[in-house]
C-alpha cells in the first residue's frame, strides 16, 4: 500500500540525509587549531595596542625620535588606514576558487609569526598606508581600528571558509590563513614600534 511504502522508505531517507547522500558535500571549514591560533593572536594584539596607548598625553602621542620617524599617534593611524585594505584583500582572496592544492606557500606559519616580532629588518610603508595623518585624533584612530577588529574576530569565530585552500598574493604567495595571521602580526610590529618610542631617552615624562 502507498502509505506503508512511504513509512518503510522514510528511515532510509533520513539515513541518507544524515550521511550526506541527498545533499552536496559541505565545504571544508577552518580547523579548530587554526581558528584558535588566529583568535588568540587577534585578541592579544587588539588588547595590547589599547593598553600601550592608554593614558598617554598629547605630547607623548606626538613625540618623534627624529623627523623621519613616526609618532605613536601616527602608528595607530597607520593601522586604522591599512587594516581595512588588508581585510578587503582577504575577503577577495577567499571568494576566488580554491587553488592551494596546486600551489605552495613561500613562508611557514612560523615565518608569519616571526614577522610580528622581528624589528631588526625595517620595511618602507607604501600603497597609501603611509598617510599617517588620516586620523589626527588618537581616539578616532583607535576606535576605527577596534571596530574592524571586532568584525574580524567575529569572522574568525564563525566562518566556515577554508582559508588554507585559497592562495593570497602573487610575487610572494602564501595561503589566506597566513595572510589573516599576518594582518595581526603586522599590528604586533607596530606595537613593538610604539614600545621603542616610549623607551626613547627623550620621550616626554608626561
Amino acid at each position: 500500500m502507498p502509505v506503508m511504502r512511504t513509512i518503510r522508505v522514510l528511515p532510509f531517507l533520513v539515513l541518507a540525509m544524515t550521511l550526506g547522500f541527498c545533499a552536496a558535500p559541505a565545504a571544508a571549514a577552518m580547523s579548530d587549531a587554526d581558528r584558535e591560533h588566529l583568535l588568540v593572536h587577534y585578541e592579544m594584539t587588539g588588547s595590547v595596542l589599547a593598553e600601550e596607548v592608554r593614558g598617554l598625553s598629547p605630547a607623548q602621542l606626538e613625540y618623534k625620535a627624529s623627523p623621519d620617524r613616526w609618532s605613536i599617534r601616527e602608528c595607530v593611524s597607520h593601522l586604522a588606514v591599512a587594516e581595512p585594505d588588508y581585510w578587503r584583500d582577504l575577503q577577495k582572496a577567499v571568494k576566488a576558487p580554491p587553488d592551494m592544492n596546486v600551489k605552495k606557500s613561500v613562508a611557514t606559519d612560523a615565518d608569519i609569526l616571526w614577522y610580528g616580532i622581528d624589528r631588526v629588518v625595517h620595511t618602507k610603508t607604501g600603497g597609501g598606508h603611509e598617510k599617517v595623518d588620516t586620523y589626527k585624533n588618537m581616539d578616532e584612530a583607535l576606535a576605527k581600528f577596534e571596530a574592524l577588529r571586532a568584525t574580524m574576530i567575529a569572522y574568525i569565530k564563525t566562518t566556515n571558509d577554508d582559508l588554507r585552500a585559497h592562495s593570497f598574493g602573487e610575487q610572494e604567495l602564501i595561503d589566506s590563513w597566513q595572510w589573516m595571521l599576518e594582518i595581526s602580526t603586522h599590528a604586533e610590529r607596530h606595537i613593538q614600534q610604539i614600545r621603542e618610542i616610549k623607551a626613547e631617552p627623550n620621550f616626554p615624562k608626561k
